[in-house]
């Protein structure tokens, strides 16, 4: 079994990583395509969102428990197998229940296979002599954008998004069977509870890290409509800007340890959030696509570590076990991410999609003004 503090420990929790960000931004450039086949609304499509975000949340509620019971190492090899396998249903599901159900399934091993990564990666990170939770996320991003990227070029290449799908779940298989030996056997110390709702500071960071997923959740899902439907792109061409946004995602968080050990937790939240504000408003004012892909850089710039320093911050603090904060941060967190979208959907059916993107830039706004609360342990 290999050593917490060892190479192989953390190369297991970056495939874990790459595999999730993978994963989901596979899905992402089939949206449109998903919206014209079944020929629904922006309202039925947020409705059939939020079967993803239920399926996520359900799951993220019970793996919480069971990764503190047993474990994480058999829920990261379970549910990334099941992401691979529901990944083509979403290609070619021809009716809304059909593809409702789909998204169910893809978003509860999407959602077991968040909390249970992130709670491998604070053991991995806790035994080692360095920050590492930036570099974890980077994957992340790095997974999203090698989705994105893959399924933009093989759809606007005319591949079929079926086609284009299964090659998307030959690639997460080969992760998580490369992960699965060298992640770590572990569980809660004995005599801990297994279950604990968020309170104190855990809740503040919860709540942040819920808007702050919510705005990816919104690239995800809805920016290829935002700018296909203000004539910046082509439908083929929708998956650049949150290709783009993933790449700056990735830079930020590539150097994000090294930065935050220089400027300070609260410095990376407060300015980081600042910078994604402004991302959003280029985005929403942008008269040409380029203004618009500027702005999805700018975002994910700005997000880039606000989301790995909550984490941190949700290990170093004292109000509840350390496990089970992160597994109600991850929770809450990946609701917004999943959630938060189908939301977006019933907001964009009355007041317009661009009107409710100016919304979340708003709300975002919460993150800045928030930083000295949510970083009481500074780096």
């Amino acid at each position: 079994m290999p050593h917490a503090d060892s190479p192989s420990a953390r190369l297991a929790t970056r495939l874990a990583f790459l595999a999730a960000g993978f994963g989901i931004a596979c899905w992402a450039p089939l949206v449109p395509f998903a919206q014209q086949r079944l020929a629904v609304d922006a309202g039925m499509l947020g409705m059939l969102l939020l079967c993803l975000g239920i399926g996520s949340v359900a799951a993220m509620m019970a793996v919480g428990t069971l990764s503190a019971q047993y474990g994480p190492r058999l829920i990261i090899l379970a549910s990334g197998l099941g992401l691979a396998g529901f990944l083509p249903l979403l290609a070619v599901a021809g009716t809304p229940a059909l593809l409702g159900t789909a998204l169910l399934l893809f978003g509860a091993c999407l959602g077991s296979l968040d909390v249970a990564m992130n709670i491998h990666a604070v053991e991995v990170e806790r035994a080692g002599s360095r920050p590492l939770m930036s570099g974890f996320h980077a994957l992340f991003s790095i997974g999203g954008f090698a989705g994105s990227a893959m399924m933009t070029l093989l759809l606007s290449l005319g591949t079929g998004p079926l086609r284009s799908a299964m090659l998307g779940s030959v690639l997460i298989v080969v992760s998580i069977t490369l992960a699965t030996p060298r992640l770590l056997r572990f569980k809660a110390a004995e005599g801990e509870p297994h279950i604990s709702m968020p309170r104190g500071i855990v809740l503040v960071l919860a709540t942040l890290a819920a808007i702050t997923f919510l705005a990816e959740g919104a690239l995800l899902d809805w920016s290829a409509l935002l700018i296909t439907g203000k004539g910046l792109v082509s439908v083929q061409q929708g998956g650049l800007g949150y290709m783009l946004f993933a790449i700056a995602m990735t830079a930020g968080r590539l150097t994000g340890d090294a930065m935050t050990a220089r400027i300070g937790d609260r410095a990376a939240v407060r300015w980081g959030g600042m910078v994604a504000v402004g991302g959003f408003l280029m985005l929403l004012l942008a008269p040409i696509a380029a203004v618009a892909l500027a702005g999805f850089i700018l975002i994910g710039l700005g997000a880039a570590n606000i989301v790995p320093v909550l984490f941190r911050q949700a290990g170093a603090q004292t109000v509840m076990p350390a496990n089970l904060a992160i597994a109600a941060l991850a929770t809450t967190g990946y609701a917004g991410v999943l959630v938060g979208p189908a939301a977006i959907g019933f907001v964009a059916k009355g007041i317009g999609l661009t009107a409710s993107f100016w919304m979340l830039a708003g709300l975002l706004c919460l993150v800045p003004l928030s930083a000295a609360i949510a970083t009481p342990q500074q780096t």
